[in-house]
């Protein structure tokens, strides 16, 4: 094998390397090869410096003369704290912790990470965090962090739905692996195809992303990394049930098949025959459902040669049933014997990650992504009907290097993308083509002690939006020690999905009004926007004990918008902005451990979401301008045998929410102006019985607070005033669950 880092040696002085970081690479040796270790951690010992090694197991971390002992350590293997005096490149062998005869005690990275030296404004959640809440999927993945609001869609189907600086998830990027994967027809229930199980990171970027990953980012981006089977459990099972009737099972089984190959598989399935009507009134409060979800994963990686490589195939199956509680399908569909409602979505997708390190130089590199999935979904909502096929293809090439030195690296490329959507609404089809090309090119700075810059320009053209150009610009400046000064604009651009992403209109009597027809997409024109943003993080220690204070402020401004209207509950219209749209998003967060192994996370968040409707300007509905949250987290001291108990409670506050107008309804089936604020608690608590075996037993919505009548018109499902769509509470009452995770190392 080529030893890089050897090479990198030689290279870095001809290349003008400023003596102000220590790079490195971390590998392993097994037998007579060496491997590289990728995301090992590396930092500084009593700092909030640090960083992880790359897919190379390169890493670069900044140089400072306070300190001088740099750890470098990874699950599985002996921490090792090397004495650094200078600048200075290394190469460093870490060794099995099988090999110790002694017990190893090493620091932990936290559970929710902040970088102080990216210019991007990134927050990583790993899968010690999600193991905080049941965590049974990605929708509901955030519920400990307050990054991300969490909001029910409707009173039927308890999907639940994400925001982020104030606007829904369509004007997310959501990846899986930097490929996007909730878009399009999975828009509504996208998220909950991913188990809990199967996330190893999430990574939340605010603000306008990087072009890299696409124009349609607009508020930010979620980027989930799966596990890898070459570092996830050989054997993983983990079992879920709550009192509602919902049961759930994951196993992930991984094997290593040679020095270079690893595959996984994993399945998940989670059922809900029970019928939960809390409220007692006619309805069920959560839907009847079966999803069974089928993974293989193979991974390839060969330092020798520098090539790495992910391949992953899926299948998932997933059935739901809504409505009234004595609905049966068979006898009652279109009829009105009883209103009900059937979900069924068949998926298919797979996806290619392959990369190629050039020998010698891990700051080069080529990357081809390319992904396709077939997305079915046949669905009816009392006598409506809405059914969607969605077929997409994506590639993206890469190319990474540097200009003259490490401090200066850039990343192009070409992209090209291809959507076949066949949808019926009713009888009215809405069938199209989409497809685009781009090209891309992002230079990125890093002085890393003061500044680091992030600018990326792309070029894309597309048959419905036409020829347009994607701007954006991240830069940091650290004006003082663990301080951090972030700035960032860009555009973003989309083609809205207005049925899809909208499905809780089916679930009511309301009539469809487009009220464009010129443009391009459902006769309307393509979304428009840019965001900018401000973030400043400061490190402190507090009573000896380390924390960081966080402020948030973005502002997101639309050229264009589809509006989707629903001031009239005799109809939902969508039509162009004619005017302004605007979220401003305010976030001030804590995080402190408060007492040794107790840690809080504190934050509040203020929105200010208008836009203007044909009927004026007004208030985004079902969006509280104020939300307060809190965590608290408490881990025991582990015994020798690795027992321990874990406990985890959070508090989710909003404040008052501005409804849609009914002012045309009955009098009976009209809502206030506002809806009053209110707050949720969940909690946890988890044994650690063994590094083997561990029991967890939750609650959530403790307080038991519920929306009441949160279907309007339910004694007359089939009538004109009836609407499931106005939903700003919890539907369930407070509920608890159990669940157990075997493990074998």
């Amino acid at each position: 094998m080529k030893n890089y880092s050897i090479l990198l040696w030689l290279l870095l002085p001809l290349l003008g390397f400023s003596q102000t970081v220590v790079e490195g690479v971390v590998l392993e040796r097994n037998g007579n090869k060496e491997m590289a270790l990728s995301g090992a951690n590396v930092y500084w010992m009593d700092s909030q410096t640090g960083t992880i090694t790359n897919d190379e197991g390169f890493f670069s971390i900044p140089y400072f003369k306070e300190y001088d002992k740099l750890i470098i350590s990874y699950v599985g293997f002996k921490s090792d704290t090397l004495t650094i005096r200078e600048p200075q490149s290394i190469t460093h062998f870490l060794s099995p912790s099988n090999e110790l005869d002694e017990v190893v005690v090493q620091q932990e990275r936290e559970a929710v990470q902040k970088t102080f030296f990216s210019a991007q404004n990134v927050v990583t959640i790993n899968s010690e965090e999600l193991l905080k809440a049941a965590c049974c999927n990605l929708s509901e993945s955030f519920e400990t962090n307050p990054a991300i609001d969490v909001n029910f869609s409707d009173a039927l189907t308890g999907t639940k739905q994400i925001q982020m600086l104030g606007l829904t998830s369509p004007y997310l990027l959501i990846t899986q692996e930097n490929i996007p994967m909730v878009r399009g027809a999975s828009q509504a229930y996208g998220l909950t195809f991913t188990p809990g199980t199967w996330v190893e990171s999430i990574q939340i970027t605010k603000g306008a992303g990087s072009v890299v990953n696409g124009y349609e980012s607009i508020s930010g981006q979620i980027n989930t990394e799966l596990v890898k089977p070459m570092t996830d459990l050989p054997f993983f099972v983990n079992g879920y049930a709550n009192q509602n009737g919902r049961l759930e099972l994951n196993t992930h089984i991984n094997h290593k098949l040679s020095d270079k190959w690893s595959t996984g598989l994993y399945i998940h399935g989670n059922t809900r025959r029970q019928k939960e009507d809390g409220n007692e009134d006619g309805f069920l409060d959560a839907p009847l459902a079966n999803q069974i979800n089928i993974m293989n994963r193979w991974q390839y990686q060969n330092p020798e040669t520098g090539w790495v490589s992910f391949f992953n195939i899926r299948y998932l199956n997933d059935e739901k049933q809504v409505g009234e509680v004595d609905f049966d399908p068979d006898t009652d569909k279109f009829t009105t014997n009883a209103w009900g409602s059937e979900i069924d979505t068949r998926r298919f997708d797979t996806s290619l990650k392959l990369g190629y390190v050039f020998p010698g130089l891990p700051f080069q590199s080529l990357g081809f992504q390319a992904s396709y999935s077939s997305h079915q979904q046949e669905s009816y909502f009392g006598f409506n009907r809405y059914d969607i096929n969605h077929n997409s293809v994506y590639s993206n090439l890469l190319f990474n290097s540097i200009i003259g030195d490490t401090r200066n690296k850039f990343t192009t490329g070409l992209t090209f993308a291809y959507d076949n959507y066949e949808e019926l609404v009713n009888t009215t089809d809405f069938g199209r083509d989409d497809v685009s090309a781009g090209a891309f090119f992002e230079y990125a700075y890093e002085n890393l002690e003061k500044i680091s810059l992030t600018a990326g320009l792309r070029i894309d053209t597309h048959n419905r939006l036409g020829t347009f150009v994607t701007p954006r610009l991240h830069v940091r400046y650290t004006p003082w020690e663990l301080g951090s000064l972030r700035g960032s604009f860009g555009r973003g651009r989309r083609a809205a999905n207005i049925f899809a992403e909208n499905q809780q209109l089916f679930a009511s009597s309301r009539q469809i009004q487009l009220l464009d027809t010129e443009g391009s997409i459902y006769g309307l024109d393509a979304e428009d926007a840019w965001n900018y943003g401000v973030s400043f993080l400061q490190g402190f220690t507090f009573l000896n004990r380390k924390g960081n204070l966080t402020l948030d402020y973005y502002r997101t401004d639309f050229r264009n918008q589809i509006v989707v209207d629903w001031e009239n509950p005799r109809a939902i219209s969508f039509y162009n902005l004619d005017g302004e749209s605007y979220a401003n998003s305010f976030q001030v967060e804590v995080n402190h451990e408060i007492l040794h192994n107790l840690e809080l996370r504190m934050a509040y968040k203020y929105y200010d979401v208008s836009t203007d409707y044909r009927s004026g300007r007004l208030q985004k509905p079902l969006q509280a301008q104020n939300r307060f949250f809190v965590n608290l987290g408490y881990e025991t001291k582990p015994k020798e045998n690795g027992s321990l108990w874990k406990f985890d409670y959070t508090l989710h506050t909003q404040g008052r929410q501005r409804l849609p107008n009914t002012d045309a309804n009955p009098p009976q089936f009209r809502l206030g102006e506002f809806a009053e604020g209110y707050s949720v608690m969940n909690a946890q608590v988890t044994k650690v019985f063994s590094p083997r075996v561990e029991v967890y037993l939750g609650g959530e919505n403790l307080s038991n607070f519920r929306q009441p009548n949160p279907i309007l018109g339910l004694d007359n499902p089939f009538g004109e005033n009836f609407d499931t769509s106005i939903v700003y509470a919890p539907i369930m009452g407070r509920m608890f669950y159990v669940g157990f995770r075997f493990k074998v190392p």
